[in-house]
Parts: structure tokens; C-alpha cells; sequence
């Protein structure tokens, strides 16, 4: 592999030192609600809103120095010898010599010590919002047994306030030794008045107890929502307490609304967790799973809570709700079209006025299918899943005129449409509606997101790089999942899965997404670990004609990522002009054993200039 070195990158700022593969991980950082040891324990931070008030100018010049800053331009790796930072954005590029000579003795000088500085990472499918509210729920991650999650779910009796739910997340059925989700009785013994409710760890199923469904109005005798289904006992007259897919949102949408206090919590517990992991760009991708998340974010713009950018995709049937809110915010924030009012301003350096106070709606988000068990494909599973009737080709989630007459309203538009899908009959399913809104409007630069786009054909891909689609593959999946997908979905699908090589040979631009909480911390370095190794937990080789790598691998989560969420003018490789995004690594991903990259440590984040993690 080729390496090209420019003379430096000077950047402008002051250095503060303050579902896929169904479920995937199986170790959680964070007990009870409470982070434990989670690899940002310990860490300084800058405070939520940073050290200083945002927008406040910088007179001082920080120039970076001494370790391999690689800009992540082009197709093959680039190393500069230093980098400067004015005002939270990218200031100039040359030899350390020259900015010295440029800068001289008003230039605060940053040695790197040998560590590696890249852009900041980017988070192209998460759920930050979502995550958050879980760091208030009991974690089930790694429950060995059903008397295990009950014990936990037990304790967290103790920490729910009067009024909310008990919730927990994170189990596996598979994984327990029962092989199952509790029952409905098995929840009313935490409970039998107040309502509970657990979710598994790829947030598509879950169980309740009676007083969960009594608060949501469900009975036997609720028809199943498309989409999904609530497990019924033999006899079909009463529930049995596990429901999936879209039967879950109906009684996960009706938990009681966080307070403001317990919003905050929400936001700034997330925006730690995922700016440890070396991330500047943070996305919710479907705001509206809970009641209150439009509520969530409101506050934490008005309250200026938020260190990094939030990008924010609505769930579908919130769509309406979160653009009512989003033009009020607007509205509030922009004096009259084209202007931009001091509060915002102040909040962005960059004057993007898509992001107001770090948090800006980008587009919607659908489910067209649904997880490792219920991915929609045109041909049935090579292994039926358990619980399921031979032959099972899994779940259409939504009906193809709902999906049409989205893309016929904003394919004209900068609205971007985000669509989870794992099977090739939900791929077939988005396709179509693509192409109907090209004949009668045109091709656009629309970048419509394949969310996970597990198991993509050969001719399905040709069609992507014909509308500008870009896939978002889990890829750590692949640790936890891979095993399990090799038997469910047969050798050729799990080895064509996350199609990384060929979209790469293809000139096609993918990203790598964590969907935590699906994974249960949101590492970005795991995810170019798994796209790079392609190693499930027992070590096999799960496609090895798909690897790419390493310098690949951090393309999918910084210049290409950036590109999807329509954000490279601003974000994603190191350039004069661009924002101050960095993060800075104890090692160099691309001079390291390729098994360990996901051990490397993240020493250092700056957004937009400022310190918003440090190790």
C-alpha cells in the first residue's frame, strides 16, 4: 500500500484539557443504569456544554504535532506533519517548519507524543437518544438465565421513581439457558401493578407484564399490528408477554415521559458515552420509539446540552409530530429566512444552520423488516427459526404505498430517507419505491440510507450505485451474530452479508454503524475490527472474500460517513476550512495486529476545537 505525505495540517482552536445480525455483543460496560468502569470512566471532561460559552471566540492558534495525523482524503492514506486549529475549525496546512514561521510565538503547540490524530468518527446509526434512556434501566446484558434477569429486574424496583415504568435491556433468549423470554407471570412477580418491561438486545422484541399491556390497552383480543405480533398463550385468550417488531413500539410508545431532569440525564450520559468512543457526529435514527424523545431533544437544545452533533432521524409514524417541533425550532431560532439570530451564531462556528445548538432533523427512518430472526427475504431461511412455521422468509413491515408516497414527497428534497432492512425482499421493497420517484421526478442527490443492508444481491448493488443509495452495515454483528446467521440465512448469504469489498471494488461509498444501544456500547474502532476481520466470536471466518482494509475501515466511519449524512463540505477527513473535529488514538489502526484494532484507545476528542473527552 502506497503512502503519499503532504508537508502539515494547521488547525485553529484552544486545546481545553479538562439490527442486523439480530443481537449483537454480549458485554455491557454500564450495570443497573450505572457506568462501571465503561471505558470513559476516569476520563477529564470539559464539561457538557464545554469550557467555554459556545461561539465564544479564540484568539489562540493550537497546532498539533509529533504522531501520525492521517487526513483520511482520498483512496489511499495521507500523513501530514502538523495541524492547526483557530476558532474551532481547520486554519492552515505545511510543514511544522512553516507554522511556526506563520504562527510563531502565539501558536500553543500540542506534541502528540507518537499517538495518531484523525478526523473526529462518525456515528451513522445510532440511537442516541434511545441509549440514553437506557442508562436509567436495569442492563440484562449477559443474563445467564430467566431467575437471573428477574433478580436484576428485582433491583431495579429500588431505582424506578414513582410514576415510571420498570424497564430493562439488553437480554438474549438465545443466549440464556432457558433458551427463552420470561413469560408474562414471570414479570408480575417484579410487578403486578405497576407496568414492566424488558427488551432484548436488538431492541425488536420484547416481553411485558398484565399491567404493562393494561396501560397500553393491548388484550388477546388486540388484532396483531402489521409488522409484528404479541405471542398469545395455546389456548389464544390470553397473552403470554413476549411481542416483536411493531407490536413492541405500540406498548414501548406509551411509557410515561422522562422529566426534565431525567431528560437532561438522557442526553449528557449519551453525548459522554459517545464522545469517549471517539465520536463528534452522534445520530438518533428514529426519534419517536418513545412518547417524550421530541420533548428530550427540545430541551437539550434549548438548554445548549448537547458537546457533540446530534443527527436525527424521525421514526416513521413520529414524522409529523418532529417536523411540527423542528419548525418551531426553527422558527424560535432563525429571525426571518436567511438570517440566523445571535443564539445560534453563537452555537456553531460554521454558521450551518441545519444544526441548531448541535442537533439538526435530517431525515425519516422506516423498519422494512426486521432482525436475525424476521429479516425479510425472497427466498425462505435455510434453517427456520425458532418459533417459526417451515417455510419462513420473515416480515414485511410496512405497505409499499406507505413507502412510496414518502420518497414521492421528499426525493426532491434534501430529506434524507433512511430505511432498516436486512433482507433482499425489504432491498427489493425500498428499490422500487426509488425508481418510481426517479421516473416522475428525476434522479436527485438524494442518499437514501440501506441501513444495515445485510445481504444485498449482485444485481440489487448494481441498482444502488444507480440511485445513489448508501448501505450502513453493522458490522458488529458479525462477532456475535455471525455464527447464527451462517445457519439461519445459509453459506451464501452470511458470506455475501455487509458486501464492504464489493461495494469498494465498486467505487461505492458504505459506512459502518454500532446501533447501539443494539450494541451495547457505541464503539466505532469495534466496528472497523469486525469489517476489517470479519471473525465471529468462535473465531470463524464469516465471508472472507468481503474484508477490507484497515484504511477502508476508517473511511466507513469518517469521510465516507460524512458523505452520507450530506455533511463532507463541513466534516470527515482533515482539510483547511473544516471543522475542528478530531480524535486522537494511543495507536495507528493501520500499524497494529488487524485483530486488536478494536483495543486501541481513544485518548482524545475535540469537536470543533474543544476538548469533549480526554482520557
Amino acid at each position: 500500500m502506497k503512502f503519499r505525505i503532504r508537508k502539515s495540517l494547521v488547525i485553529a482552536g484552544s486545546l481545553v484539557a479538562t439490527c442486523c445480525f439480530g443481537s449483537h455483543w454480549t458485554g455491557g460496560d454500564w450495570v443497573g443504569g450505572d457506568w462501571a468502569g465503561g471505558d470513559w470512566a476516569g476520563g477529564d471532561w470539559a464539561g457538557v456544554l464545554g469550557s467555554r460559552a459556545m461561539g465564544q471566540e479564540e484568539s489562540i492558534t493550537t497546532l498539533y504535532h509529533g504522531g501520525d495525523i492521517v487526513t483520511m482524503r482520498g483512496m489511499e492514506p495521507e500523513y501530514v506533519e502538523s495541524l492547526a486549529v483557530r476558532n474551532g475549525k481547520i486554519l492552515f496546512t505545511g510543514t511544522v517548519a512553516d507554522a511556526k514561521s506563520k504562527f510563531g510565538a502565539n501558536a500553543k503547540l500540542v506534541d502528540l507524543g507518537g499517538k495518531t490524530m484523525l478526523p473526529g468518527f462518525i456515528d451513522t446509526h445510532g440511537h442516541f437518544v434511545y441509549f440514553g434512556k437506557n442508562l436509567v434501566d436495569a442492563n440484562l446484558f449477559n443474563c445467564v438465565d430467566v431467575p437471573d434477569l428477574l433478580e436484576r429486574m428485582k433491583k431495579q424496583v429500588e431505582r424506578t421513581p414513582k410514576g415510571a415504568w420498570i424497564v430493562g435491556f439488553g437480554y438474549q433468549p438465545r443466549g440464556m439457558k432457558e433458551g427463552r423470554p420470561p413469560t408474562i407471570e414471570e414479570l408480575d412477580q417484579i410487578s403486578k401493578d405497576v407496568p414492566v418491561m424488558i427488551v432484548d438486545s436488538s431492541g425488536h422484541m420484547g416481553v411485558g407484564n398484565s399491567a404493562a399491556f393494561r396501560a397500553a390497552g393491548i388484550t388477546a383480543d388486540t388484532p396483531d399490528p402489521t409488522g409484528g405480533a404479541f405471542t398469545r398463550k395455546e389456548d389464544g385468550k390470553r397473552l403470554a408477554g413476549p411481542m416483536e417488531e411493531t407490536a413492541l413500539n405500540a406498548v414501548r410508545a406509551t411509557r410515561p415521559a422522562f422529566s426534565n431532569e431525567l431528560a437532561a440525564q438522557a442526553i449528557t450520559g449519551a453525548a459522554q458515552v459517545w464522545a469517549s468512543y471517539g465520536q463528534t457526529t452522534a445520530m438518533e435514527a428514529g426519534l419517536g420509539l418513545g412518547n417524550d424523545d421530541i420533548q428530550i431533544v427540545t430541551h437539550a437544545i434549548d438548554a445548549k446540552l448537547l458537546p457533540i452533533d446530534l443527527y436525527i432521524a424521525a421514526k416513521d409514524s413520529a414524522l409529523d409530530d418532529t417536523l411540527a417541533a423542528s419548525y418551531s425550532i426553527s422558527s424560535q431560532y432563525n429571525v426571518k429566512a436567511g438570517g440566523v439570530v445571535e443564539k445560534l451564531r453563537a452555537a456553531r462556528p460554521d454558521l450551518d444552520n441545519r444544526y441548531i445548538n448541535r442537533a439538526r432533523l435530517g431525515g425519516v427512518k422506516f423498519w422494512l423488516d426486521g432482525s436475525l430472526d424476521t429479516a425479510w427475504f425472497t427466498k425462505p431461511y435455510t434453517q427456520t427459526p425458532q418459533g417459526k412455521t417451515a417455510p419462513f422468509s420473515g416480515y414485511q413491515q410496512i405497505p409499499d404505498e406507505v413507502l412510496d408516497a414518502v420518497f414521492d414527497k421528499y426525493w426532491t428534497t434534501d430529506f434524507q430517507i433512511h430505511m432498516h432492512m436486512n433482507g433482499d425482499a425489504a432491498a427489493d421493497q425500498a428499490l422500487s419505491a426509488i425508481s418510481k420517484a426517479v421516473k416522475k421526478h428525476g434522479m436527485r442527490d438524494a442518499r437514501p440510507v440501506f441501513v444495515h443492508g445485510a445481504w444485498l444481491r449482485i444485481d440489487q448493488i448494481e441498482r444502488v450505485k444507480t440511485y445513489g443509495a448508501i448501505p450502513s452495515f453493522l458490522t458488529s454483528g458479525i462477532v456475535v451474530g455471525g455464527d447464527s446467521v451462517v445457519k439461519l440465512w445459509g453459506p451464501e448469504r452470511s458470506a455475501g452479508a455487509m458486501a464492504s469489498r464489493t461495494f469498494l471494488r465498486s467505487g461505492l461509498n458504505f459506512t459502518y454503524s454500532h446501533d447501539a444501544p443494539v450494541s451495547p456500547v457505541p464503539s466505532i474502532l469495534a466496528l472497523v475490527d469486525a469489517g476489517v476481520n470479519r471473525l465471529s466470536g468462535s473465531g470463524q471466518l464469516i465471508g472472507p472474500d468481503e474484508r477490507i482494509p484497515p484504511y477502508h475501515g476508517l473511511r466507513a466511519v469518517t469521510s465516507m460517513a460524512a458523505y452520507q449524512l450530506k455533511e463532507e463540505a463541513t466534516k470527515g477527513t482533515l482539510e483547511v476550512g473544516k471543522l475542528a473535529d478530531l480524535v486522537i488514538l494511543d495507536k495507528n489502526p493501520m500499524k497494529v495486529e488487524s485483530t486488536t484494532i478494536k483495543d486501541i484507545l481513544v485518548v482524545e476528542t475535540i469537536k470543533e476545537g474543544q476538548t469533549v473527552f480526554k482520557r
